[in-house]
């Protein structure tokens, strides 16, 4: 049944809008806080939603109340279905058309209420022109956002990301997509025309990122399904995986410095313009991990890193960070270390996150069972496909190791575990382990020294560093305590200065504890002198010794040198026998170390 006339228009007051026509209303409809003055018979004409309402209330009052709750479109759809009803003429548009078409579901607007009714309408110009354009395709897909479930049901959305996937698959010239390689010259279905005449000759663009920007304007539930969809139509997964990556730098911040690339650059083509998407960046993280696929890369696995960063500083749950630690350890020998020094983000004291790091690492080992049972010197090492792999990963802990070593609030288990999460046929040679530890011995404090001087459990080599990293600072301190004391020129200051500047030593360093006496100093300054660098042509021969205990004890017997001593013992003396370096005698060591105080 068609309304009885055309009114001529409406007008607002407030949050109120009131028809001209000179009839009082007999029907308020309240849509997101607007009330609708309005009149029963244009409406339940065309609308079944209404016109049940009506006849429900109908008994009660002749004045009809109702709020549309969750209306498709708030109050400005329900104002455009309003004039619609009273026989003004509705204009569709790729940006309206869902939000009318759902808006027509909800007032259940079918051809059963009259033949030119909104909802037949709205099919209709969905399918002649929505799902024919890319553009016009996108746009209403965009526009579903605020009613998905409703549009599911429509099945809007399932029709957008189908007809989507299959012009991604085709020319773009077939859709109405403008191709300016060849300018007039081509013909509407993409061949390459000469003299007005159609060669037949298609041409085809390299490029197959064009619909990337387009796409990335999607919230993250629509990109998920799309990306999904094309799956589905045999997109090929490299193409999948730069639309993802794509998306991801352009909703992620820093993203794209830490991947190391550029933005694509985005497609703009007349007045296709898409109004910003608000993305939620924890939701976007775990849906990102979802649709990754198995895929193995330099870039690719630079790109996880950067995930993982956002993860750790976003503090996404432990199951979305798990899944990035997996994937980069099954390929850790693609990465670098600069990507691989990632900050801690969280409350530890340590500067760098080695406890993710060290997950990755035995991510990678669980990834190659066969590693563990590789010798480092059997030649099943060097024929193993695997043995290059883990060769890289063992020279890439150690390179980490390195770099992380001079963190003064780095724990020596941590080093250890560093050290020891990879199996022992990951390093052929220790050259870059020793260098790790090289770097980290120099910032160890006298308790650490004394520690490490005495475990048993620690090669002599390293407690010869040990030791000589000791005595250089000792000779260091020495010397500063030398040029202090010269510089002193009045004597009320020199009976103080030095016991001051014992103190800040002691704050300092943290291992010098005995304060001396200024005129002990004074007079003991110039021996103190000769002593030093007796000290250190001392200990250079002691090292020159210690070089002959690793060898067998056999040849130590021919060359007449006692069984070597433990170091580490306690009751270990370098004056014995079997430490004493040739040149030096047990009496003369003796007597340099009657007298040279050592500090506790």
């Amino acid at each position: 049944m068609a309304p009885a006339g055309k009114i001529s228009g409406f007008h607002r007051e407030g949050n109120d809008w009131f028809s001209d026509a000179s009839l009082p209303s007999d029907i308020t409809l309240v849509v997101d806080d607007t009330n609708f003055h309005l009149h029963k018979f244009p409406l339940i004409s065309r609308c079944g939603k209404i016109a049940n309402i009506v006849e429900e209330s109908q008994s009660t009052s002749d004045h009809t109340f109702e709020v549309l709750e969750e209306f498709p479109g708030g109050a400005d759809t329900f104002f455009m279905i309003v004039e619609f009803c009273y026989g003004g003429r509705v204009e569709f548009t790729p940006r309206n058309i869902v939000m009318l078409y759902c808006a027509a579901d909800y007032l259940d607007m079918t051809d059963y209420y009259d033949d030119d009714n909104l909802l037949p309408k709205a099919e209709s110009f969905f399918h002649r022109h929505i799902l024919r354009h890319w553009k016009d395709c996108i746009l209403a897909l965009q526009s579903c956002e605020p009613v998905i479930p409703r549009a599911d049901k429509l099945q809007i959305i399932s029709r957008c990301l189908n007809a989507l996937s299959v012009m991604v698959c085709t020319d773009p010239s077939l859709f109405g997509w403008p191709m300016m390689m060849y300018g007039t010259m081509q013909s509407p279905g993409g061949s390459i025309l000469w003299n007005g005449i159609n060669t037949g000759v298609r041409i085809y663009s390299t490029k197959s990122d064009w619909w990337f920007e387009d796409i990335s304007c999607l919230c993250v539930e629509l990109f998920e399904r799309l990306i999904r969809t094309m799956e589905e139509k045999g997109i090929r997964p490299e193409n999948l995986v730069s639309a993802i990556m794509y998306y991801c730098k352009k909703y992620l911040p820093g993203l794209d410095r830490w991947h190391g690339g550029q933005s694509g650059i985005s497609r703009k083509v007349g007045s296709f313009s898409l109004r910003p998407v608000t993305i939620d960046r924890s939701v976007l993280l775990r849906a990102v991990v979802k649709l990754l696929p198995e895929k193995k890369g330099k870039s690719f696995c630079r790109f996880l890193l950067g995930l993982l960063r956002v993860a750790l500083i976003l503090g996404v749950n432990h199951t979305c960070q798990d899944a990035l630690e997996k994937r980069i350890g099954t390929q850790l020998e693609l990465v670098t270390i600069d990507s691989l020094l990632i900050p801690s983000y969280s409350d530890s004291d340590t500067l760098y996150n080695t406890d993710c790091v060290e997950r990755m690492v035995h991510h990678f080992v669980r990834s190659e069972p066969s590693l563990t049972s590789i010798s480092p010197s059997s030649f099943v090492l060097e024929t193993s496909p695997s043995s290059g792999r883990l060769k890289r990963v063992g020279r890439l802990v150690d390179n980490y190791i390195a770099e992380v070593a001079s963190d003064v609030n780095l724990k020596p288990g941590k080093v250890r575990s560093l050290a020891e999460v990879l199996p022992e046929s990951s390093r052929s040679l220790h050259d870059g382990l020793y260098r790790a530890l090289d770097i980290y011995f120099k910032k160890l404090s006298i308790d650490a020294c004394a520690h490490a001087s005495q475990n048993e459990r620690l090669p002599l080599r390293v407690i010869l560093q040990v030791l000589f990293f000791e005595q250089m600072q000792l000779r260091t301190a020495i010397a500063g305590w030398l040029n202090v004391l010269h510089r002193e020129s009045a004597p009320a200051a020199s009976s103080t200065a030095p016991t001051e500047m014992a103190t800040q030593i002691v704050q300092r360093d943290g291992w010098v504890t005995v304060v001396r006496d200024n005129q002990v100093l004074k007079v003991d300054m110039a021996r103190m002198r000769s002593r030093v660098g007796e000290l250190e042509q001392e200990f250079s021969k002691i090292k020159e010794g210690m070089k002959n205990v690793t060898k067998s004890h056999s040849h130590l017997s021919s060359k007449g040198v006692g069984p070597t001593r433990d170091l580490s013992s306690p009751h270990s003396d370098l004056s014995s026998p079997p430490f004493v370096a040739k040149g030096v005698g047990p009496a003369r060591l003796a007597r340099r170390r009657k007298n040279i105080v050592y500090s506790d």
